[in-house]
């Protein structure tokens, strides 16, 4: 009988980086499944950036240009998958990581008995059918003028200009920024600037950095408007989020 893996190559490659690291755009023939296993890192592509907190995963699928910061130190744990299967998708995704697909993942990128690897693989495959992607996306518009909008919100979360006068800086009227954004990135600009500022403060907790120098530092005017604003998006308050994962 065939066995679920049949079809699927597999390796592992576990690297440590320090801090600031930066790693240039590049591709892969393998889809890849990367686990932080402690720190946090930001995933950057053309059209779209990823957050991806300790314990958690991004999925990048073969040929994908991608770079990758570190904003803290990041203990990497990376299962190359080569071959096709109906399970894999076809977009990047952060995912939550059960504590099965972590010990996979980790015994993949390791090192692990040959005779393993089947099984392994199986029961990867079986994870990976039942996972759900992570809210952790930021759009990127192609748009250069909107470009320069969203470059300057993500090196400053915090700036709080209006839609009226990004417009008049960017030689547009209010109207046409508004459609042009949504159309460009699929979020409206509040939206996006809401997400911009989650994600940079996710980065910022992930460094152990305090909850009420975070919430002012993305642009938030009181701690509570953070945290409901935190636990609206991804389910949890900060503190909880960051919990170590139990098995």
């Amino acid at each position: 009988m065939p066995t679920p893996s049949q079809g699927i190559a597999i390796e592992g490659l576990a690297t440590d980086y320090p801090a600031g690291t930066w790693i240039d755009a590049h591709a892969h023939d393998a889809n890849q499944l990367v686990h932080a296993s402690s720190g946090v890192m930001r995933v950057v592509s053309e059209r779209a950036s990823w957050v991806v907190p300790p314990g958690r995963a991004i999925w990048m699928p073969a040929g994908r240009q991608h770079a990758v910061r570190c904003h803290t130190a990041v203990r990497m744990r990376t299962v190359y998958l080569s071959g096709r299967s109906s399970s894999f998708p076809d977009d990047c995704q952060v995912w939550a990581v059960s504590p099965l697909m972590r010990e996979i993942a980790v015994r993949i990128a390791t090192g692990c008995a040959p005779d393993s690897l089947d099984p392994l693989t199986a029961l990867l495959l079986r994870e990976i059918e039942t996972i759900d992607a992570l809210p952790l996306i930021l759009p990127a518009p192609r748009d250069p003028k909107l470009r320069r909008l969203t470059d300057a919100l993500a090196d400053n979360p915090a700036e709080a200009r209006p839609l009226r006068a990004w417009a008049k800086t960017l030689g547009m009227s209010e109207r046409s920024l508004i459609r042009s954004f949504q159309e460009d990135t699929g979020m409206t600009f509040r939206q996006w600037r809401r997400q911009a500022r989650l994600l940079a403060a996710l980065e910022r907790l992930a460094a152990r950095e305090p909850v009420t120098s975070v919430a002012f530092c993305v642009g938030y005017e009181s701690v509570s408007a953070f945290i409901s604003a935190f636990k609206e998006a991804f389910g949890e308050t900060p503190s909880r989020y960051f919990r170590p994962p139990t098995d």
